[in-house]
């Protein structure tokens, strides 16, 4: 069984490559670019279909991605030529977190039973930010299932003052009689 290719290690030679270059924006804006087109309809079933040329993928993707970094361009033609075109967006997210991590932020994962405002939303990455030692960029979900409160994923951390986990705990202390004050 062939072996899948590890997204982790294209990002980290790609962020080398863009590091190296000092063009850590463009290479994000470009393989953004890059998984926009290639999730687009059936583009990726074709990219990976043996039955059409690599010429003709490579021009259909020349085409269809004209003002790309040539070195990106490069990228997606060897993932092609090695039938991994479909990690590409998995190759973006990796990088992404490896240009995160460089410039010092650390992503969180918010689920909130409401909508946060956006002044709630700058404070609580402010507090969190303090919490882990890093600036915090907040990627925000509502999940009304959870109740109320909040839960959040930042730096390795989980953080949950949701109201269902409090029930749940609530009704476990009822369950064995261990109520603590």
């Amino acid at each position: 069984m062939a072996k899948k290719a590890n997204p982790r290690r294209y990002a980290q030679a790609v962020f080398e490559i863009a590091l190296e270059k000092k063009k850590l924006d463009l290479w994000q804006s470009d393989l953004q670019k890059a998984v926009d087109a290639v999730s687009e309809g059936d583009l990726l079933a074709a990219l990976e279909s043996p039955r059409i040329k690599f010429e003709d993928k490579s021009k259909f993707l020349n085409k269809r991605l004209k003002k790309i970094n040539p070195l990106v361009m490069n990228l997606l033609l060897l993932l092609i030529t090695k039938s991994d075109i479909g990690i590409i967006a998995e190759i973006a997210r990796e990088y992404q977190l490896l240009l995160n991590d460089y410039r010092g932020i650390k992503p969180a994962d918010v689920l909130t039973a409401l909508p946060i405002e956006k002044k709630d939303e700058k404070e609580l990455a402010r507090k969190l930010g303090k919490m882990v030692d890093a600036k915090v960029e907040l990627k925000s979900r509502v999940e009304p299932e959870i109740l109320g409160g909040l839960v959040v994923r930042v730096g390795g951390k989980l953080l949950d003052g949701s109201t269902r986990s409090k029930l749940v705990a609530l009704k476990k202390e009822l369950a064995t009689g261990e109520i603590k004050p």
